[in-house]
Protein backbone atom coordinates (compact mmCIF):
# COMPACT_ATOMS: atom_id res chain seq x y z
CA UNK A 1 0.00 0.00 0.00
CA UNK A 2 1.35 3.41 -1.00
CA UNK A 3 1.84 6.36 2.12
CA UNK A 4 -0.04 9.13 1.49
CA UNK A 5 1.79 12.74 2.16
CA UNK A 6 -0.31 14.94 4.09
CA UNK A 7 0.83 18.72 4.16
CA UNK A 8 -0.78 21.21 5.40
CA UNK A 9 -0.16 25.01 5.34
CA UNK A 10 -0.17 27.40 8.30
CA UNK A 11 -1.71 30.28 8.14
CA UNK A 12 -0.78 33.02 10.86
CA UNK A 13 -1.96 36.45 12.14
CA UNK A 14 0.04 38.64 13.05
CA UNK A 15 -0.26 41.58 15.45
CA UNK A 16 -0.45 44.82 14.38
CA UNK A 17 3.06 45.58 16.19
CA UNK A 18 4.54 42.79 14.29
CA UNK A 19 2.92 44.04 10.82
CA UNK A 20 4.85 47.33 11.52
CA UNK A 21 8.12 45.60 12.76
CA UNK A 22 8.09 43.48 9.36
CA UNK A 23 7.40 46.62 7.28
CA UNK A 24 10.21 48.62 8.18
CA UNK A 25 12.44 45.70 7.33
CA UNK A 26 11.07 46.03 4.52
CA UNK A 27 12.04 49.63 4.24
CA UNK A 28 15.12 49.09 5.45
CA UNK A 29 15.80 46.35 2.86
CA UNK A 30 14.61 48.86 -0.12
CA UNK A 31 16.37 51.32 0.80
CA UNK A 32 20.17 48.98 0.74
CA UNK A 33 19.08 46.99 -2.19
CA UNK A 34 16.77 49.24 -4.00
CA UNK A 35 15.02 47.78 -7.34
CA UNK A 36 17.27 47.62 -10.51
CA UNK A 37 16.11 50.55 -12.87
CA UNK A 38 16.52 49.29 -16.35
CA UNK A 39 16.93 52.05 -19.69
CA UNK A 40 14.06 51.87 -21.41
CA UNK A 41 14.18 51.29 -25.31
CA UNK A 42 12.52 54.63 -27.25
CA UNK A 43 9.18 53.30 -29.21
CA UNK A 44 9.74 54.18 -32.79
CA UNK A 45 8.24 57.50 -34.57
CA UNK A 46 4.72 57.56 -35.40
CA UNK A 47 1.66 55.31 -34.14
CA UNK A 48 4.10 53.71 -31.80
CA UNK A 49 5.32 56.39 -30.15
CA UNK A 50 1.89 58.18 -29.79
CA UNK A 51 0.08 54.98 -28.10
CA UNK A 52 3.18 54.95 -25.54
CA UNK A 53 2.88 58.92 -25.12
CA UNK A 54 -1.39 58.40 -24.83
CA UNK A 55 -0.73 55.43 -22.29
CA UNK A 56 2.14 56.82 -20.06
CA UNK A 57 -0.33 60.17 -19.83
CA UNK A 58 -2.97 58.34 -18.26
CA UNK A 59 -1.00 56.65 -15.73
CA UNK A 60 -1.62 52.99 -17.72
CA UNK A 61 0.24 50.08 -17.65
CA UNK A 62 0.10 47.63 -20.57
CA UNK A 63 -1.92 45.31 -18.39
CA UNK A 64 -4.69 47.94 -17.50
CA UNK A 65 -4.76 49.55 -21.27
CA UNK A 66 -4.89 45.81 -22.33
CA UNK A 67 -8.07 45.29 -19.95
CA UNK A 68 -9.32 48.89 -20.77
CA UNK A 69 -9.52 47.93 -25.27
CA UNK A 70 -10.27 43.99 -24.28
CA UNK A 71 -7.69 42.34 -25.27
CA UNK A 72 -6.53 39.44 -23.27
CA UNK A 73 -2.71 39.81 -23.42
CA UNK A 74 -0.79 42.46 -22.70
CA UNK A 75 1.94 41.61 -24.67
CA UNK A 76 0.01 43.15 -27.41
CA UNK A 77 0.08 46.54 -26.20
CA UNK A 78 4.04 46.34 -25.89
CA UNK A 79 4.46 45.16 -29.17
CA UNK A 80 2.76 47.88 -30.58
CA UNK A 81 4.61 50.17 -28.56
CA UNK A 82 7.97 48.82 -30.43
CA UNK A 83 6.36 48.74 -33.71
CA UNK A 84 6.18 45.47 -34.20
CA UNK A 85 3.06 43.64 -36.20
CA UNK A 86 0.22 43.25 -34.95
CA UNK A 87 -3.63 42.79 -36.04
CA UNK A 88 -5.43 46.28 -36.92
CA UNK A 89 -8.12 45.25 -34.83
CA UNK A 90 -5.98 45.31 -31.57
CA UNK A 91 -4.36 48.60 -32.35
CA UNK A 92 -7.94 50.13 -33.26
CA UNK A 93 -9.16 48.76 -29.72
CA UNK A 94 -6.35 50.38 -28.01
CA UNK A 95 -6.85 53.80 -29.83
CA UNK A 96 -9.98 53.99 -28.51
CA UNK A 97 -9.26 52.99 -25.66
CA UNK A 98 -7.22 56.03 -25.25
CA UNK A 99 -9.42 58.19 -26.95
CA UNK A 100 -7.54 58.38 -30.44
CA UNK A 101 -8.46 57.19 -33.74
CA UNK A 102 -6.32 55.59 -36.62
CA UNK A 103 -6.64 56.76 -39.81
CA UNK A 104 -5.30 55.91 -43.47
CA UNK A 105 -3.98 59.12 -45.08
CA UNK A 106 -3.35 59.09 -49.12
CA UNK A 107 0.37 59.86 -49.87
CA UNK A 108 1.31 61.70 -52.77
Amino acid sequence: MAKKRITKRVSRKFSEEEKQQYQKIRDQVMEEFPPAKRPRKPSPPGIPSQIRAAREARGLTWYALAQQAGIPNSNTIRDIEQGRDVKLTNLQAVAKALDLSVELVETG
